[in-house]
């Protein structure tokens, strides 16, 4: 059970933040712990003055031996991970296990399956069926995994900060901006340094969030403030971005300038990254241009082509203003009157200029035939979304818990004699060494995640192959069952008092 040093107690409420039981509030300037505790311990390793301690059993708690926190769980309340339930004096599962999956499937989805710890225990159930003449097994657990995180898609072209900036949430660090794919921003989320660190809690309750579809809220530092979630278009310093790129400004040049030729003499395509100016394109000379005399607000790359500075501007540059995207324009190539079409690569914003006499220019009225191409544009856009893949790496544990030979389950699912899937959906595992694996969330059984207070995030894993081959590594023969056993029993899990 968990003790408060009254004397030595700030109130700060830290432990009432992180308690994932909300079992601890403070009162008076001092924290009081509720019958509702299972005694996880993640007030004591948060406590800045070491006034939360653990203390002897809960008398008439069952304790949870599912994984190494080992909660102390009284009747009718939950562990930390928010999964076991004491029933009458026994821990049940509070989710049904899900049976139900796609014909590709495996037999069952280990979501809602439970764990078995420690590593020398068979997994939690192993089902055997026969799939097209032959007998199949399918072995789940829910696997806690200290190794774990998500990469996060974000479709914008706005600005969210530097590559490798600290992502924040509540001021603690939960991962870094990764990258710039194609058209979206990439975030880090997680991993075992940050999982294990100081602010581990937050980490696992942000991947497992982000997994299950939450929605969540993140702040690049010296960036962007992030309101995102998977299957959602991200918020991003409170503006919803609906619209994906068609591609960089040379790439929306190159596939619309023969549209472009015919409603404007000259366009500036504003992108963070490559900033396209359509006469002197090779694009614009193969629709029978040649240089306008307009020169961008960029730094050149080659011919047409510019390098954007990224800001919170139009296209994720720095330009704010779109007369600023024209430079200047050469009069002794160019000729007064001559339109000019500054837009982004998603073409949600766009302004027309005309050029004067002495080389100035003046904005007007975006045209309709202007107009169409802008929509032209805007048209082949897809929407834009957050998304993302949840990573890990199904450790000694979980393998042990399949086969009585790790290695031999890592050697059949590499080459192909077990399909590994997590939470029904099919997972890629990368090459090389153990079994690193990455998952498509929005394919997953909806709610599929949980995180423990080790800290580490919680994954269905399940393992099929013929029986055949799980007899050659060394398969739990023994604690096979049979789906249709299996499903007629409405399994009840439970897991007796340790």
């Amino acid at each position: 059970m968990i003790v408060i040093d009254l004397q030595l107690c700030k109130g700060c409420g830290i432990c009432q933040k992180e308690c994932p039981n909300k079992a601890v509030f403070i009162e008076n300037k001092k924290a009081v712990v509720r019958e509702n505790c299972s005694s996880c311990g993640i007030c004591t390793r948060v406590c800045p003055v070491q006034a939360a301690t653990r203390s002897a059993r809960k008398q008439g708690a069952v304790k949870c031996s599912s994984c190494p926190v080992q909660c102390e769980i009284l009747e009718g309340y939950l562990g930390a991970c928010r999964r076991y339930q004491n029933v009458n004096g026994q821990l049940v599962r509070n989710r049904k296990l899900v049976t139900e999956v796609s014909q590709d499937g495996p037999l069952i989805t280990a979501v809602g399956a439970g764990t078995n710890y420690p590593c020398c225990r068979p997994a939690p159930h192993i089902v055997q069926d026969t799939v097209d003449g032959v007998e199949v097994v399918t072995v789940v657990t829910e696997a806690p995994l200290s190794y774990s995180g998500v990469k996060v898609k974000i479709d914008t072209n706005l600005y969210i900060g530097e590559e490798g900036s600290k992502v924040k949430r509540e001021g603690k660090v939960v991962g870094m901006v990764d990258t710039e794919e194609y058209g979206s921003k990439m975030l880090s989320v997680g991993g075992a340094n940050l999982l294990t660190g100081q602010d581990g809690f937050i980490v696992a309750r942000t991947i497992v969030e982000i997994a299950n579809g939450e929605r969540v809220k993140l702040k690049v530092e010296e960036g962007s403030a992030l309101e995102l979630q998977v299957g959602h278009p991200p918020v991003i310093n409170g503006v919803e971005d609906t619209k994906m790129r068609v591609g960089c400004g040379s790439a929306t040049i190159g596939m619309f300038a023969a549209h472009l030729k015919e409603v404007v003499d000259e366009a500036i395509i504003l992108d963070h990254h490559v900033v396209g100016l359509l006469s002197e394109h090779l694009a614009g000379e193969a629709v029978g241009m040649s240089w306008s005399g307009v020169i961008p607000n960029a730094r050149k790359s080659t011919r047409g082509r510019y390098f954007g500075e990224p800001g919170h501007g139009w296209g994720g540059t720095s330009i704010e203003n779109p007369e600023v995207a024209i430079k200047s324009v050469d009069m002794s190539v160019a000729k007064a009157g001559i339109k000019i079409l500054v837009t982004e690569t998603t073409a949600q914003k766009a302004a027309l200029f005309r050029v004067r006499n002495d080389g100035s220019v003046q904005e007007i009225p975006i045209t309709p035939d202007v107009r169409k191409v802008i929509e032209l544009i805007a048209g082949n856009c897809e929407k834009a979304m957050v998304s993302a893949l949840y990573t890990g790496g199904t450790g000694g544990s979980a393998r042990a818990g399949v086969a009585a030979h790790p290695i031999k389950v890592t050697q059949a699912v590499h080459n192909g004699a077990a399909r590994l899937t997590i939470g029904g959906a099919p997972a890629f595992v990368f090459p090389g060494g153990g079994i690193n694996f990455m998952v498509d969330v929005q394919k997953v059984v909806p709610k599929a995640f949980t995180w423990v207070p080790a800290p580490a995030t919680v994954a269905p894993v399940e393992y099929t192959m013929t029986r055949q081959k799980y007899e050659e590594i060394g398969g739990h023969i023994k604690s096979i069952k049979r789906l249709s056993e299996f499903k007629e029993s409405k399994v009840v899990l439970t897991r007796k008092e340790q």
